[in-house]
């Protein structure tokens, strides 16, 4: 034996033995289907599969601690939490989402103010017009309809559009004379 078989194997051994150079391309297009399969498993709808198997590799890329051996792991461990995270997500919005119906916008005290001035601004114009177009206005603007506005009010049917048309204009001019905008 050679005095350098007796301490160790060649140079060129030691490069075998070491891991491959770790190819980013390489393990997309050789486990993206799979990542999005299992992804697809937990949330059941195969596009928001695609966009987290692709923030799965994104988080893989961005993490060159996970490059190596492992990183078939890794992406397939980020892109279950991924998944999994979602069905969280869908699950409180189902849950909230009855009570986001009831509550659409919680208005601020400067909110209130602005529509408290609005209000008396509206009832200050409604009470100079004529009264018939302000009944009007204010049983439309409650949801009447035509035939409900005929009736409640004793007017033609085929008269109640045009008579909107003119109440409408009436409140328009009355609201720009007095504050200056619509």
């Amino acid at each position: 034996m050679g005095a350098g078989a007796k301490h160790g194997a060649p140079a060129t051994d030691l490069a075998a033995l070491a891991d491959p150079p770790f190819d980013f391309d390489d393990l997309f297009r050789a486990q993206y289907g799979r990542v999005t399969s299992v992804i697809s498993r937990v949330v059941r709808n195969p596009a928001r599969a695609e966009e987290l198997a692709v923030d799965a590799f994104l988080k893989l890329w961005r993490t060159p601690g996970a490059h190596g051996p492992g990183a078939t792991a890794w992406v397939l461990r980020t892109a279950l939490r991924l998944g999994i995270d979602e069905l969280r997500r869908a699950s409180r919005r189902a849950r909230y989402a009855p009570l986001l119906r009831l509550v659409r916008h919680v208005p601020t005290p400067e909110d209130s103010a602005a529509s408290g001035e609005e209000r008396r601004r509206v009832l200050r114009v409604l009470a100079a017009i004529r009264r018939e177009y302000a009944a009007l206005l204010l049983l439309r603007s409650h949801g009447c309809s035509y035939d409900e506005l005929a009736a409640a009010l004793d007017l033609g049917a085929t008269s109640v559009g045009t008579l909107l048309r003119r109440a409408r204009q009436a409140f328009r001019k009355e609201y720009i004379r007095r504050h200056g905008h619509t």
